[in-house]
């Protein structure tokens, strides 16, 4: 995983947003978030870097949101609870895999990753 995602009071690079493309130019496989249209090196450069970030960031955010509901899917205090296995075949993990994201699920709901006090799951 990149960097851990800062908190709330904690100061944070804002990536470039992704911006939803619209259906047809999402059908078209040249088109990607308008890089095709930008003849400057510099400038593609910029923005594919900008979008690499924003990427990483959302990738490494929705780990942590995937770890959160399979660490509550888990949770022996719930009536309806999942085992591993069951979580694995939902998420298309391995069941060695959901162990170890109950597990960071666990640890993020608990605040206790990289000494986080607290873990704002929205």
């Amino acid at each position: 995983m990149a960097e851990p995602t800062p908190r709330r009071n904690e100061s944070r690079l804002r990536p470039a947003p992704l911006l939803f493309e619209p259906t047809q130019a999402a059908a078209d496989p040249e088109h990607f978030f308008d890089l095709e249209s930008i003849d400057d090196p510099r400038a593609l450069l910029a923005r594919a870097t900008e979008l690499t970030v924003a990427f990483r960031a959302a990738a490494d955010r929705a780990v942590e949101f995937q770890a959160i509901a399979a660490a509550q899917l888990a949770d022996p205090r719930r009536f309806d609870r999942l085992t591993t296995a069951d979580i694995a075949e939902r998420a298309e993990w391995t069941e060695d895999y959901a162990v170890k994201m109950v597990e960071f699920g666990r640890d993020l709901l608990r605040g206790a990753v990289e000494g986080r006090e607290h873990v704002d799951p929205v």
